[in-house]
């Protein structure tokens, strides 16, 4: 090995420090660009994300659900788009960067599988009070793959009424907003509403009412951008509006959709958000004239997510740390529909051949769950609750349905036992007494029993004071 000269040593140790600064700095900048914005004036924080955490931990199980695998089960195939990858929780598909940042990367396998990463809000319920205004703002780097190298990618941050949870098989008439899509790399952003009937209907479907345009400055590929949707429900009719570093680029009218598309899109609990890379599916394809990926598309080039933030205007107070109860709770004397839940667990969502006809939740069984916010007793304790349930469980399955307030571990307050009735949809109402309950609380329907199968479908249920 050479000897270097003085000089040189020097100049070798002036080039270290000020590698060593500039290494210094670009962290300062990213840990400075990793925190949520400050409140702007006039409006209030209903929930964030800033991503925060040790290198390689996913995010946040209390702010997010991982979704795994080729679709929601019981819902459509591939998500219903056509995508290929399987999305996953590992850390090579998902996790946190240790700098304030969340990496969704796809990856490509020896033999050729796709794997990447979808992540959804555990809250459904982001929706303006009537009168405000709901922004739901990202910070995003798209992957960083433009070229043949891009064919297929599809990042997404987008958001889904909450009736589809359970559902699956009631897009788009719940609503979607897309707040920042991108097919093959294009330096491009797209924002589309989804709603209506599919095919066609009043948002064009399976294409949706949408718009696209370049990133500002820097291209969507080589630097961060923030993009934002507002709901606005200050002004008639009312809008929904699309942004790029605050510069807008789409908007969709309430006086565009007929009466029945607006309430079906925007009458139910709210909406949850998602963040993923999908690879291959319509878009991407329709986009590139052929099937994508190919053989040119490369992986490992990650979306890179900053922060997520919901405000709303003009309400103060403190951030909510629970799920906000709906406008004028629920009314627990009122028939309180099964699957209008605000989430569930290990259960689906079927038609039901029971009188009134509707849905019911079925493939219930121990440990799964239901959850109803905001059900409001009143002053007058309730005593009694009934359920429509129906059971086609063989012999000798039988469980327990019971009801807890506030938590799905709390003591039960009331339960009755059922077995089978005869047959998946051979319906009875069940009555059980409960303790005195008064009050607004959330309500957990919880399901036990001895053995592994399902036992029990539910319709509805309500409580008494009698």
């Amino acid at each position: 090995m050479a000897t270097q000269t003085p000089s040189r040593r020097r100049l070798a140790a002036v080039a270290v420090a000020l590698a060593v600064l500039a290494a210094l700095l670009v962290h300062v900048a990213v840990s400075a660009a990793a925190a949520v914005p400050p409140t702007p004036s006039g409006w209030s924080l209903v929930w964030s994300d800033d991503f925060n955490g040790s290198a390689g931990a996913p995010p946040s199980s209390a702010n997010w659900i991982v979704d795994t695998g080729h679709g929601y089960p019981g819902g459509p195939g591939n998500w219903g788009t056509g995508e290929i990858q399987n999305y996953t929780a590992a850390s090579s598909n998902l996790g946190l960067d240790g700098s304030g940042n969340l990496r969704i990367t796809p990856q490509r396998s020896s033999s050729g599988e796709w794997t990447s990463a979808r992540v959804e809000t555990t809250r459904a319920d982001f929706k303006p009070a009537d009168g405000r205004v709901l922004r739901i703002e990202g910070r995003i780097q798209m992957p960083n793959v433009t070229g043949q190298s891009a064919l297929g990618y599809w990042p997404a941050f987008w958001a889904l009424g909450q009736p589809y949870r359970g559902n699956y098989w009631n897009w788009p008439g719940i609503g979607e907003f897309d707040i920042m899509e991108n097919v093959n790399g294009i330096n491009s952003v797209w924002g589309v509403l989804h709603c209506g009937v599919n095919p066609g209907g009043p948002c064009n479907e399976t294409t949706g009412l949408g718009a696209s345009r370049a990133c500002p400055g820097s291209t969507c590929q080589e630097a961060f951008h923030t993009y934002r949707f507002e709901w606005d429900r200050s002004v008639s009719p009312n809008q929904l509006r699309w942004y790029v570093d605050g510069q807008q680029f789409h908007s969709v009218s309430q006086s565009q959709l007929d009466a029945g598309t607006w309430a079906n899109m925007t009458g139910h609990a709210g909406y949850f958000l998602l963040l993923n890379v999908a690879m291959g599916g319509a878009f991407p394809d329709a986009l590139a004239g052929s099937a994508t990926p190919t053989a040119a598309t490369v992986p490992g080039r990650p979306m890179v997510v900053d922060y997520v933030a919901v405000w709303q205007s003009g309400s103060t107070g403190p951030t909510p740390t629970v799920t906000p109860t709906p406008p004028g709770g629920v009314d627990a004397r009122s028939t309180i529909q099964a699957e209008s839940y605000q989430a569930q667990s290990g259960t689906i969502v079927e038609t039901t051949t029971d009188t009134g006809g509707g849905q019911n939740v079925g493939a219930i069984a121990n440990g799964d769950w239901l959850r109803f916010d905001g059900v409001n007793f009143g002053s007058e304790a309730a005593r009694q609750f009934k359920a429509r349930v129906a059971s086609g469980a063989a012999g000798g399955v039988s469980g327990l349905v019971q009801v807890r307030l506030d938590s799905p571990t709390a003591t039960p307050i009331g339960d009755f036992a059922l077995a089978n009735t005869g047959g998946w949809q051979s319906w009875r109402t069940v009555p059980a007494n409960i303790s005195g309950v008064t009050g607004t609380h959330t309500v957990y329907l919880t399901f036990s029993s001895g053995q592994p199968a399902d036992f029990v479908n539910v319709n509805w249920f309500t409580f008494s004071t009698t």
